[in-house]
């Protein structure tokens, strides 16, 4: 299966790249947004595409021409305003997911946010709020298609070692995760059809990946 990452450049993304390239089964395509990000996918042996996730969907369709999969892992980031807010983890949320549907790739996996029903986001803290909107409008655009989707709703993240081992749900308390891990979850659905049409968080916890994955 060849996946397309966008966001590939990202934390989660470079897990995401690396554990795919460990994967017999799985070949990855890194969408970057520079040129000297390369260099750390093709040491990894993954294509590269150099692509602005705020440009055009036709670009990003390019991008995907080919591929079986697109994981969605780009993120604005918390130091950003809320302008890139808007601009990547909304709208260029997306137009990845119409980028999809014009390249006819099917399977569509989304990171998330934690929660994203309306009362979370009025809850929210008000730096907070805004992605959390975002994210909310993002993954209905993306229930509302025909794609093969699922959506992974991950706890606070931390660039802690992964162990392995987490916690899968519905209504969880939140709770942190690494992002290692969320790689290794989204690696997971990837091999699982079961978790098409389905969404769930994710927190650390003591179950192995794919046993959490498969009782979803």
């Amino acid at each position: 299966m060849n996946v397309l990452v966008v966001g590939a450049n990202g934390q989660i993304g470079k897990h995401l790249v690396t554990f795919i390239q460990e994967n017999s089964n799985l070949h990855a395509k890194a969408m970057i947004r520079k040129e000297e990000q390369a260099a750390f996918f093709e040491d990894l042996g993954a294509e590269t595409a150099l692509v602005d996730l705020e440009g055009s969907i036709d670009t990003i369709a390019k991008a995907a021409k080919g591929v079986d999969a697109i994981v969605f892992t780009a993120g604005s980031g918390p130091h950003t305003g809320k302008d890139k807010t808007i601009m990547v983890d909304l709208d260029g949320a997306i137009k990845t997911v119409e980028a999809a549907k014009s390249a006819g790739v099917k399977r569509f996996i989304m990171i998330s946010s934690f929660d994203t029903r309306r009362e979370a986001i009025l809850a929210a803290p008000p730096s907070f709020a805004p992605y959390v909107a975002a994210k909310f409008y993002a993954d209905e655009w993306l229930r509302k298609t025909d794609l093969d989707y699922t959506i992974i709703h991950p706890g606070a993240l931390t660039n802690d070692k992964g162990t392995g081992e987490i916690t899968a749900g519905f209504d969880l308390e939140i709770g942190e995760v690494p992002r290692e891990d969320i790689a290794r979850v989204i690696v997971a659905c990837l091999e699982n059809q079961a978790t098409i049409g389905k969404e769930f968080q994710v927190i650390g916890g003591s179950t192995p990946v794919k046993n959490a994955v498969d009782s979803i």
